[in-house]
This record gives structure tokens, C-alpha cells and sequence, in this order.
């Protein structure tokens, strides 16, 4: 068979895309499938009924990674590796992370239909908790499994409603009893959405990221005084919010400040009590800065915390500051690279090289094993919402260069 004429079957992957939005559909379009809930257990679940339609291995490790794994002809090689995420942010979109995961069946079945035998395994994965939006910090699954983070902490992380995600992930039964480790990869190869303007704006099929830029967390609380506010004078409260409120506009002057390529954002935030007639006592906020320069962010974080404790000094409030989760800018592999930009040619697709502003599993891998990802195009540059949108069309164009590269890797040396 020549497998270089072979393609995926863009009518099925639409399908099956379009199967997995109805599960936690919102109103506006969007998903709501938060980690660990219920939700997020039934997609599991109808993936896994697809995986059992294939001749492959499913292993579900203590994270709740679910693996999947046809034969090659020499088992004893590391597998070529491809997968994402199925968890979405709340009121999310319906492309994010997902056709990550759909991309890489719609391969196995590809290959699997086709009943080609490669060298190596190939394997597809449907990591933890990328999001981060209900458990902090994103990337969980693949971190853990990485070495990076520790899984007994993770299981420890509580959401805003004090539940655990150990107890979260033994609840929806995706607990697993595989251990959670990394293992000799070959290749990983993870298709996502842009999430951004430019393959739009330019008008170019495919992105081929260089790697992901530098990202740091850190949670925020602020603690005032609490008070009736009508009998309480304007001198001398110690109002947590008016603190909070100061910083966050302090926060978003920062990158300007710095003089270099960097975004700084406050994308959560609780008050206490949160009524009407009460100065606010107690605020917990977060703090979101990205650069592909390390050492810009590190430093823009250690001029802006000063100025936080500053702030807080001046209204009277107490200020505790997490460091929750960090990852250093991802250069992706080279040759890898090559790889997709030579299948991308071969396939008549117009290709762009970029960086990714967004976080993705891939960031952990690229730790552990050679990677790269392929980027579609996100319509208007929107994503994390619900009008989050890319045409079935480059969802097709995308997974096509997937084959292709984990065919190249799975046949090849």
C-alpha cells in the first residue's frame, strides 16, 4: 500500500467531534466539561467505548491518563505517542484540546482500517486535567506522569468548593490502577487549535509552533476588615477588594513597563462576603504571566509582588502570595519539526512557523520525549469561550499532517 496517498475520513472525525460537544453543550454554543465531573466522566467514557471498537491495549493510570496502544511489529520499541485533552474551561469551546484526542483516533482508525502494520507501537492518550481551570495547576496528568509534579500533592488540590481531585477522580471511576510514570516515547505529536489570530490573518492551513512560551501561576489573597459599609467612614478601612482592585490594575501595566514580549492577566477572582453592604474582607485573585524570555518573566514577577505588598501596606491588609506552578519556555524538537513541515508540503497545505502563547501537555513531553505540535487555525483568533470555531475542513487538514507524522515515525527508523 502506498501510505502516502492515505487520508483520514474528515466526515467521521466531524462525527465524532461533533458526538463529544453534545456532552456538556452549552447554551451559547460552547462546553462545560470540567475536570473530574460528571461531564468529563461520561466523554471518558464514550471514548473508551470507541478505543473498544480497535484491536489496542487501554491502560488507565492512577491520574486517570487513558492510553490506548496498537501492536507494532517490534513491541520492545518505544511507541509513537499522540493525544490531548477532553477537559474543557467552564463555559468553554468545543475544538480545545479535544480534536487533539478525536485527531489521534481518527488516525488509529485510519490505520487500523487499513490494517497496517508499523515498527513501532503507536499509542494515543487523553491526559488529565489540562485545563487547570477547576484544579490548579493545568497540566496535571502529564505533569505528574512526566516526574514533574508530585501525584500525591495533585491529589490533594482542593476546587473552590473544597472538593479533592484524589476523591474527584476515584468518584467518576477514573482512578486507575496503572502506575504513573513516564516511559521511553519515540515521538509525540499533539494537533490543536491555534487559539490565536495569526494563521487566520495570514491565511495559512497549518502551524507549525518552535515551542511554547514560559508560563507562571500564582494565587493571590488579600485579608482587610470586614465592616457594615454605612456607618463605617471612608478613613481608615481596610477594604481587601479596593487592595486587590489596585494590584490587578498594577499588574496589567507590567509587560508595558517591562520592555519586553510578555502578557500578564488576572483571569480569577473572589471576593468575600461578596454582599452588597459589607467591605470586603478577604479577596483571592490570580496571576497569569507568559513570556518566551524565563528570566523577563521571573523578573517582572518579583518587581510587581513588591508593588503588591506595597499596595497592601498603604490600605492596611495582610497579603499571602502562592508561586503555584511554573513551567519554563518548550523548544520543540527540530527534527521533528522537519518532519511536519516537509508532510505539510507534500500534502499541498500552506504552512506558518510560530509560537505557541497557550499551554499544552506537550510542554511535559517535550521533557521526556522529541515533540512537536500542528496547529489549525481558530476563527476570529477566539478560544476558552463559546464561540470558540475552526472549520471542519482545516480539523481535516490538521489530522492528515498527524497521520502522516506519526506514520513517518512509526514505519521509519
Amino acid at each position: 500500500m502506498d501510505v502516502k496517498s492515505l487520508r483520514i475520513n474528515g466526515a467521521r472525525l466531524r462525527h465524532t467531534l461533533e458526538e463529544m460537544a453534545k456532552i456538556g453543550a452549552t447554551a451559547g454554543g460552547g462546553v462545560h466539561r470540567l475536570a473530574l465531573s460528571d461531564e468529563d466522566k461520561q466523554a471518558r467514557d464514550l471514548f473508551l467505548g470507541w478505543l473498544q471498537e480497535m484491536d489496542v491495549e487501554v491502560k488507565i493510570d492512577e491520574m486517570g491518563n487513558m492510553f490506548a496502544q496498537r501492536a507494532g511489529k517490534n513491541n520492545s520499541l518505544p511507541p509513537v505517542l499522540s493525544g490531548s485533552h477532553i477537559d474543557s474551561q467552564p463555559k468553554g469551546g468545543r475544538f480545545d484540546g479535544i480534536l487533539g484526542v478525536m485527531g489521534a483516533l481518527e488516525v488509529l482508525r485510519t490505520i487500523h482500517e487499513n490494517r497496517l502494520e508499523t515498527k513501532r507501537p503507536v499509542t494515543i492518550v487523553n491526559w488529565t486535567n489540562e485545563e487547570g481551570s477547576r484544579f490548579a495547576p493545568a497540566m496535571a496528568g502529564s505533569g505528574v506522569w512526566a516526574g514533574k509534579l508530585d501525584r500525591d500533592w495533585v491529589y490533594a488540590r482542593t476546587d473552590i468548593q473544597g472538593k479533592k481531585f484524589g476523591e474527584e477522580l476515584k468518584r467518576i471511576g477514573y482512578r486507575g490502577q496503572q502506575p504513573v510514570k513516564k516511559q521511553p516515547i519515540h515521538a509525540y505529536f499533539e494537533l490543536h487549535i491555534e487559539q490565536g489570530p495569526i494563521l487566520e490573518e495570514e491565511g495559512k492551513a497549518i502551524g507549525l509552533p518552535k515551542g511554547i512560551i514560559g508560563l507562571y501561576w500564582y494565587d493571590v489573597t488579600v485579608e482587610g476588615q470586614a465592616n457594615q459599609v454605612g456607618p463605617t467612614p471612608m478613613e481608615g478601612r481596610r477594604d481587601a477588594l479596593c487592595a486587590a482592585a489596585e494590584m490587578i490594575l498594577k499588574l496589567n501595566e507590567l509587560p508595558a513597563g517591562m520592555g519586553g514580549n510578555m502578557v500578564a492577566t488576572v483571569g480569577e477572582i473572589h471576593n468575600f462576603p461578596n454582599s452588597r453592604n459589607i467591605i470586603p474582607g478577604r479577596v483571592h485573585f490570580t496571576v497569569d504571566i507568559r513570556s518566551w524570555d524565563d528570566g523577563l518573566a521571573i523578573r517582572a514577577w518579583k518587581e510587581v509582588r513588591k508593588n503588591f505588598e506595597q499596595i497592601a501596606g498603604k490600605r492596611g491588609c495582610t497579603i499571602w502570595i502562592d508561586e503555584t506552578w511554573s513551567l519554563e519556555h518548550t523548544a520543540f524538537d527540530q527534527k521533528l519539526l522537519k518532519r511536519l513541515e516537509g508532510i505539510t508540503e507534500q500534502l499541498a497545505y500552506s504552512k506558518h512557523s510560530m509560537i505557541s502563547g497557550a499551554g499544552h501537555d506537550a510542554g511535559y513531553l517535550n521533557q521526556v520525549a522529541p515533540t512537536a505540535m500542528i496547529f489549525v487555525p481558530s476563527i476570529g483568533g477566539r478560544s476558552h469561550v463559546e464561540v470558540e470555531e475552526t472549520k471542519w475542513e482545516d480539523c481535516e487538514r490538521g489530522a492528515n499532517v498527524l497521520l502522516h507524522g506519526i506514520l513517518q515515525s512509526a514505519l521509519g527508523e
